[in-house]
């Protein structure tokens, strides 16, 4: 493998990594506040598919992704009134928001378009467009002939979508936002004890419907970046499991917000592999194209069952909070 063949690959991994970071810091804020949320899968799929429909009904993909955030935070306001109002279990409300959006979407999707349950595809203003960074190459030809510095700048660094540039962004935001104010403070500590929260007279509740929130905005724009900005258009569970992958770098990261970049980097530099290379050779053995597509999943498979060290969540997460009278 060549330096530029190498700096592609890291390309795509910056690229299929977006959503799951995304996703993933979503999960964070959710499960710091002690509202563990496996329906990420599904608000993803139902902003994916109505930021599709909006942007090419309105040939605007900011209006589309205003009603991919909008739709992710009505999953989001049910998940938080089963799981905090009503004190319901959390597990099974994310399990019912992973099916309802399965389901709604090919239903109105096919009665919208007629088009088997996906959208027609996105084109101009429908969709997000690469960023060309000052002083970049962009013919691929004139790329692969640059020197190493400028090959990083244009290929790597340069020609991806806003959304991509603003999930890096939210990194070092969540992090600052987590462990740097007050209201970082208080919502770790909902995650860890709401009893003494709320003997300290703040709102247990308002602190998890803020991180649920929080939680459905991320994952709208997550939605809205597969549907406008890494692909054209919605096809049916086009998310194809990014939202459980989260979960798993979310774990892997043990709620950390830079360690979860680096666990969807990982996840999505396997991913990359996978497209790149159809079929490697080790000696006189090929390994089977199946294989590198099923490496993400593998890696979910094996971090879930605890051999990547051991992960301890908040608390008090997945524990409904009763006040006391």
């Amino acid at each position: 493998m060549d330096f530029f063949t190498l700096v592609q690959v890291l390309d795509s991994t910056l690229r299929l990594a977006t959503p799951l970071l995304l996703a993933c810091l979503a999960g964070l804020y959710s499960e710091r506040a002690g509202i563990f949320d496996i329906g990420l899968e599904g608000k993803m799929l139902i902003a994916a598919f109505f930021s599709a429909g909006v942007a090419y009904t309105t040939g605007n993909v900011w209006v589309g992704m205003c009603a991919g955030i909008g739709a992710s935070l009505v999953l989001s306001v049910i998940h938080g009134f089963a799981s905090i109002t009503f004190r319901g279990n959390q597990l099974i409300s994310g399990v019912a928001i992973n099916f309802l959006a399965s389901g709604i979407t090919v239903l109105v999707a096919q009665s919208w378009f007629s088009q088997g349950g996906r959208t027609p595809s996105l084109t101009g203003a429908g969709r997000f467009e690469p960023i060309v960074l000052p002083g970049a190459l962009t013919r691929i030809r004139d790329i692969a002939d640059a020197n190493p510095f400028m090959q990083i700048y244009s290929e790597l660094l340069s020609g991806h979508t806003i959304i991509v540039y603003i999930a890096l962004l939210f990194v070092p935001l969540t992090w600052w936002l987590l462990f740097r104010t007050r209201f970082g403070l208080r919502l770790r500590a909902v995650g860890e004890n709401p009893a003494a929260v709320d003997t300290a007279g703040i709102s247990v509740v308002s602190l998890r419907y803020s991180a649920v929130i929080i939680c459905g905005v991320l994952c709208g724009i997550a939605g809205a970046y597969l549907a406008t900005g890494l692909q054209a258009g919605f096809v049916k569970e086009m998310t194809a499991g990014r939202g459980y992958i989260a979960l798993a770098a979310l774990i892997f990261a043990k709620w950390r917000p830079w360690s979860a970049l680096g666990a969807c980097l990982l996840f999505g530099f396997l991913q990359a592999v996978a497209v790149r290379f159809q079929n490697i050779r080790i000696g006189e053995f090929t390994i089977p194209v199946q294989f590198m597509e099923a490496l993400p999943y593998i890696l979910t498979v094996v971090i879930l069952a605890g051999f990547i060290g051991k992960a301890i969540p908040p608390k008090a997460g997945g524990e409904p909070y009763v006040k006391e009278r």
